[in-house]
C-alpha cells in the first residue's frame, strides 16, 4: 500500500508539524508514503514539492494573493480576519503528477491559501482513490472558516458569515454552495480529537461523510524529559524560581486567549513567585502586562531546544478559547511538564484533569490561576512529570498512531 500525505507546506502551522510527523511515522514501520507539499524546505526525498522552478513558484504566490485579495475585498478593504477564513477559489490540478498516480491513499491535511482549490478536491475524490481527510480545523465542514466559534449557521447553511465585515458579495453563502456540489460520501474525514470530529459530523455539508478520530503522533526518542537544571542551564534561566512557559508565537489572535493569562497572573501576583518563560515571536506583545518576571527565547526552530524550553519549565499553561489538538501540549507532556488550560476543544482529551495537569472552567482566569497554583503545589512533582508521559507513550506516540492509521487505510482500501 502506498500513501501520498498532502499538505500546503512542509513545516508553516500545527497541521504541517503533525502531517510530518505521521509521515516519519509511517516510514518508520516501512510503510511507502510521501508528502505533496507547495512549500518545501525540509531536505526529505520523501517530500515532494509542486514548487518546482521559479515561474511555478510565482504563478503560486499568485494564486495566494488572488485568494487573500478577494477576502480583503469583500471585507469592505479591511484587514480583520484575513487569515481566518480561506475560499479555496484557487489551485493547482496534483491529479495529473506522477506521485498521485502512484498511490493507493491520497491523505489530505490541510490544503488552503492557494494549493488546492474546491475544483481540484473534486477532482480528486473522482479519481476514484481512497481518501482520508485529517481535521486540524473545521474548514472542510463549514463555509469559509477555520474555526466557527460560537456560530452554528455551517449546521444548516452557511450565509453573511460573522468573522467578516458585512460584505459587498455574500462570500460564505456561495462557497457554501460550491461545497455543496461535492461528494463528501466519498471522504473518510479523521478528526485529530473527538470534539473537532463530533463538531464536524453535525456539519449539513458533510452528512454522508464517514468520520473516524485519531490523534497526532509524536516521536518521543526527541520529545522526551530533560534535566531540568541541565536545560535551565543551557537555556541561561534561574535555577532556583518556578517557571511558567507559555508559546507566544501569535498574542494577538484572540482565540489563545493571552488576555485571560495575563488575568491569572493578576490574582497569583501577591501569593506566588514564579517566573515567565515566554516561547516564540511577538513577546513585547505580551511582556509588558505580565507582573512576573519574564524571559523570551524568541522563535526556536530546532526541535532540540523545543525539548529543553519544555523539560525547563514548571508548568506550561495554555490558555486557548477554541483548539483542535494542540501539539504544544503534546510537546510538553512528552517532556513530562504538566499542562494547564481551559476546557475547550480537544484540550481536557489530552489533559487528565488533576492527574497530569489541570483544566480550568472555561474563560475562568480565576480558576485558571487556581490551576497554575494546583501544579505549583503540587506535592510529588516526579509523579505528576510521570503521570504526562505515560498519558504520551500510551495515545499519542509514533508508533502507537501509526497502526492506527494502517489499520484504517487497510479498511478502507478494498
Amino acid at each position: 500500500m502506498k500513501i501520498l500525505l498532502l499538505n500546503t507546506s512542509d513545516r508553516t502551522g500545527g497541521a504541517a508539524v503533525a502531517a510530518n510527523r505521521l509521515l516519519h511515522a509511517l516510514l518508520k514501520v516501512n510503510v511507502t508514503a510521501y508528502m505533496l507539499v507547495r512549500d518545501k524546505t525540509h531536505n526529505n526525498d520523501s517530500i515532494i514539492a509542486t514548487n518546482t522552478s521559479y515561474w511555478i513558484k510565482k504563478i503560486n504566490f499568485v494564486r495566494f494573493i488572488g485568494e487573500r485579495l478577494l477576502i480583503f475585498i469583500c471585507n469592505r478593504l479591511s484587514k480583520k480576519n484575513l487569515f481566518q477564513v480561506s475560499l479555496a477559489n484557487t489551485g493547482e490540478d496534483i491529479t495529473k503528477l506522477d506521485c498521485f498516480k502512484k498511490v493507493d491513499v491520497i491523505h489530505l491535511h490541510w490544503i488552503n491559501q492557494g494549493f488546492l482549490s474546491l475544483k481540484d478536491i473534486q477532482k480528486i475524490i473522482a479519481s476514484e482513490k481512497t481518501i482520508v481527510w485529517t481535521l486540524h480545523d473545521l474548514w472542510p465542514a463549514t463555509s469559509i472558516c477555520h474555526y466557527p466559534g460560537d456560530c452554528s449557521k455551517y449546521q444548516k447553511q452557511c450565509t453573511s458569515c460573522p468573522q467578516l465585515y458585512r460584505p459587498w458579495w455574500n462570500l460564505a453563502l456561495h462557497v457554501f454552495q460550491q461545497k455543496q456540489t461535492i461528494d463528501w460520501s466519498k471522504v473518510c474525514f479523521v478528526g485529530c480529537s473527538q470534539w473537532i470530529t463530533r463538531m464536524a459530523q453535525t456539519s449539513s455539508l458533510l452528512k454522508q461523510a464517514h468520520f473516524y478520530s485519531i490523534p497526532n503522533p509524536i516521536d518521543t526518542t526527541i520529545f522526551h524529559p530533560q534535566e531540568k537544571i541541565f536545560a535551565r542551564q543551557t537555556l541561561q534561566l534561574p535555577l532556583d524560581k518556578p517557571l511558567l512557559l507559555f508559546a507566544a508565537a501569535k498574542v494577538s489572535d484572540k482565540r489563545k486567549g493571552a488576555h485571560y493569562l495575563i488575568e491569572a497572573c493578576q490574582f497569583l501576583k501577591a501569593t506566588t513567585s514564579m517566573e515567565i518563560v515566554l516561547m516564540g515571536g511577538k513577546e513585547n506583545e505580551l511582556k509588558q502586562y505580565l507582573p512576573f518576571p519574564v524571559h523570551s527565547l524568541g522563535y526556536l526552530s530546532r526541535e532540540e531546544q523545543i525539548t529543553l524550553a519544555y523539560s525547563c519549565a514548571d508548568l506550561f499553561v495554555i490558555p486557548s478559547l477554541e483548539d483542535n489538538l494542540p501539539n504544544t501540549i503534546m510537546e510538553a507532556m512528552a517532556c513530562g511538564t504538566p499542562c494547564v488550560g481551559f476546557r475547550t476543544g480537544g484540550i481536557p482529551e489530552m489533559i487528565d484533569h488533576k492527574r497530569n495537569g489541570y483544566v480550568a472552567d472555561y474563560k475562568d482566569a480565576e480558576d485558571l490561576a487556581r490551576g497554575i497554583r494546583w501544579v505549583l503545589d503540587y506535592p510529588d512533582k516526579a509523579r505528576l512529570s510521570e503521570a504526562c508521559v505515560e498519558k504520551v507513550q500510551r495515545e499519542y506516540a509514533e508508533e502507537v498512531v501509526a497502526k492506527r492509521y494502517i489499520d484504517l487505510y487497510n479498511e478502507l482500501v478494498k
